[in-house]
């Protein structure tokens, strides 16, 4: 589906079904020199049961029209055009690494319009290497090549990701080149820096007002289950309700555990919004 999101085209994967705001909203941010299809098994199978479902490019990254944004905010922002674009009053945020700050920052500054937030390989700060980010912006295809070995803590999640025949580093590597070539120059480097300047994440976590879960990857080398502690005490300290969910897997947690990942967000999802404890957090392991 393709909207106008400040004069601009943006486009939307709906799951392989019409959208429909009547429905419960179900939104998928991707991370840094990704987009939609990161989240294909849960946005497909989220939309053929009861929701209406949105997995955006974000703005210069494929199917949407740039400039990118430059900021954490800036994106959270067009997030809440985009809603708007779709008819979309109140919606469960899930993101991904850099998806899941811009879930965060969103739900924080849009209590009403969020029903659930879903943080997936989060970090809070989220941190880049002054390596990583010299690579980024003077050699793509390096940082593309670093990022992937770094994700993934297999060559193919058993059974196999889903079949024989898939390799995980050669899927998400053609991936990041395809962002790449179909983008602006640079746009690792800017996705990378909005991540490392971003310092209103542990503020942003005490203004939520909705049930939180944390996915985090047992074997996660970028964001590490250490890197979650300041989050979950912002939200602790704050009485926000919130759960963790550990995975057995790296940073790419919908590619290594597609089905967990999708169980942990469903299972969410479907849950009422009164119903976590405020206590947390209860951690549970697929």
């Amino acid at each position: 589906m393709i909207v106008d999101v400040h004069g601009k085209s943006a486009y939307a994967y709906t799951g392989g079904q019409p959208f429909d705001p009547a429905r419960p909203t179900a939104v998928f941010i991707h991370g840094a020199e990704h987009d939609h299809s990161v989240w294909a098994l849960q946005t497909r199978y989220f939309a053929h049961h009861g929701f209406g479902v949105l997995a955006p490019d974000l703005p210069g990254h494929c199917r949407s029209a740039g400039p990118a944004l430059r900021t954490i905010g800036a994106l959270a922002d067009w997030l809440a055009a985009l809603l708007d674009a779709t008819g979309a009053a109140r919606a469960l945020i899930a993101g991904h690494s850099m998806g899941s700050l811009v879930a965060l920052d969103f739900a924080a500054r849009h209590p009403a319009r969020t029903t659930h937030l879903a943080l997936a390989a989060t970090a809070v700060p989220m941190t880049v290497s002054d390596a990583l980010l010299d690579a980024a912006r003077e050699r793509e295809p390096e940082a593309i090549d670093m990022v992937n070995q770094w994700s993934h803590s297999t060559i193919a999640a058993k059974p196999s990701c889903p079949a024989p025949g898939f390799w995980l580093h050669g899927m998400n590597q053609r991936l990041m080149e395809r962002v790449a070539a179909n983008g602006e120059p640079h746009l690792f480097h800017t996705d990378f820096s909005a991540c490392n300047d971003y310092a209103d994440g542990l503020a942003r976590a005490a203004q939520v007002r909705c049930p939180v879960r944390m996915l985090i990857g047992r074997r996660d080398l970028m964001t590490p289950p250490r890197a979650t502690r300041a989050l979950a005490d912002a939200f602790r300290q704050a009485r926000v309700r919130f759960d963790i969910v550990t995975l057995d897997a790296g940073h790419a947690l919908m590619a290594e555990q597609p089905d967990a990942t999708l169980d942990a967000l469903y299972s969410f999802a479907t849950q009422a919004a009164s119903s976590p404890s405020p206590s947390g957090p209860a951690s549970a392991q697929p």
